[in-house]
């Protein structure tokens, strides 16, 4: 026998107990996901005073930039003449902006991790 041959058993035994501790890493992970989805599910039923919040959490999210935008157009309306509303053109796009912060808000609070 070589010496490469006796090492192989060793080797072997090495690879099993790192293919066991990542079998054991995985099982770990999928516990902790599990236990999260749980809890989750057990949280689900929230305050109102959480409905609440989060309602006023979208509606400012939407009120502050729509307000932002028609006072920057009012400006620009104020300082130039022309037919086109910057006034309008700034209320609508600091809406669009609002609704799009809002939105990304909800999702991520609407996320189970």
């Amino acid at each position: 026998m070589t010496g490469r041959e006796e090492n192989m058993p060793s080797r072997d035994r090495t690879l099993q107990d790192e293919q066991l501790g990542a079998d054991h890493r995985l099982v770990e992970r999928i516990a902790a996901k599990e236990a999260r989805k749980l809890r989750a599910r057990r949280e689900r039923a929230r305050s109102i005073w959480f409905g609440l919040g989060m309602f006023g959490m979208v509606g400012w999210s939407v009120a502050v930039p729509a307000l932002i935008g028609t006072a920057i157009g009012y400006w620009i309306d104020r300082r130039t003449a022309g037919t086109v509303s910057w006034t309008l053109t700034g209320l609508l796009v600091g809406m669009a902006v609002g609704a799009s912060i809002a939105w990304n808000w909800i999702k991520k609070e609407g996320r189970i991790e």
